[in-house]
């Protein structure tokens, strides 16, 4: 099994810091770049579309050396159209090799997205490679235990723990992940560190988690790019991440790296253990989909023949069927046009 990088921000997955985050990730990833960004964490709000349109449009400028194909996943809310277990939404999952969540509700993408067919593909694809990054209420979200944000600092609610995504679970790692670490905006007069609830109610939903834990503290525009076969978290950024355990705390500035045994001892899970069967035989589906369709390059070729032909250059046209004939393919004209057949 090859497990993916993963990457966990702070803040500011559209800003400087981000976009190097980002760019760092791509080019460690093999042509074509494929980008799924699901607007789950957001999937309650009205704007859900343009929260992930703004990402994707960020992306495409940052990323444009790459040539990314980027979709949106609209999988919002169970029970509905756009439910995360509705397969036609999540069918550019099946072959993405980077995949975002970002801003949002903590507490509602982890209730939203639990148990669905859309995790588990993130999941089948990330212990194929896939490239995973999440940034603010996402990065809570896929830990094993959410600070509910909204909740208590928005709402008034008592401190309390919700289940997370346990994206780690599986592997023996008990983290969790707050972003906002350092936040300030509330200057003198009110601690909004610690994701805006403060170092007192921290310490106090700190004390309701169960057994052993791991707290990663994700600085605004910055943090962490985990390589599992490297056995390594690299910080990125413009501050620190901080690892806090039952014994100690650890502050990691941006440039250093620390083993990934400081998150506990990572035990690898089976490529198809707690993930159906059904979704490696669709992404089994879609990957002998991909290979039967004809390449860019050749559709390319395709479309340059075909204008060589409508002004009648035959000598560019037959020199293009020949390209096209040494990537496997053979053009066949009809009365309807040009078709495309494997060799």
């Amino acid at each position: 099994m090859n497990l993916g990088r993963i990457a966990f921000l702070g803040s500011g997955e559209t800003s400087l810091a981000g976009g190097r985050i980002f760019e760092t990730l791509a080019r460690l990833i093999p042509d074509p770049l494929r980008i799924a960004i699901l607007e789950t964490p957001a999937g309650f709000e009205l704007n859900a579309s343009l929260v992930a349109g703004r990402v994707a449009e960020f992306l495409r400028n940052r990323l444009q050396n790459y040539k990314p194909t980027i979709d949106l996943i609209p999988a919002r809310k169970k029970g509905t159209e756009f439910s995360p277990d509705n397969m036609e939404i999540l069918k550019p999952l099946l072959q993405a090799n980077m995949i975002f969540m970002g801003p949002g509700s903590p507490s509602y993408a982890a209730r939203q997205l639990q148990g669905t067919l859309a995790w588990d593909i993130v999941r089948a694809r990330h212990r194929q490679g896939a490239t995973l990054v999440f940034s603010s209420a996402a990065t809570i979200s896929v830990g094993q235990w959410v600070l509910p944000v909204y909740e208590i600092y928005k709402v008034g609610e008592d401190m309390h723990v919700k289940d997370g995504l346990g994206i780690f679970s599986e592997c023996g790692l008990p983290v969790s992940f707050i972003p906002h670490w350092n936040n300030a905006e509330g200057g003198v007069d009110l601690d909004t560190s610690r994701c805006f609830v403060g170092m007192e109610r921290f310490a106090e939903w700190r004390k309701m988690l169960k057994g052993e834990n791991v707290i990663v503290g994700l600085d605004e525009h910055s943090g962490i790019i985990i390589d599992f076969e490297k056995q390594v978290c690299d910080v990125h950024g413009v501050s620190s991440v901080t690892v806090m355990k039952q014994t100690s705390n650890k502050i990691y500035p941006s440039g250093e790296s620390f083993p990934l045994g400081e998150l506990g001892e990572l035990n690898v899970p089976e490529l198809t253990e707690g993930v159906r069967p059904e979704v490696w035989n669709m992404i089994a589906n879609a990957s002998q989909a991909e290979d039967d369709a004809p390449p860019p390059e050749v559709f390319n070729l395709l479309e340059q023949r075909k204008q060589a032909r409508a002004v009648k250059d035959f000598a560019s046209s037959d020199r293009l069927r020949d390209e096209i004939a040494s990537l496997g393919w053979v053009v066949q004209d009809t009365k309807e046009g040009q078709t495309l057949a494997k060799k």
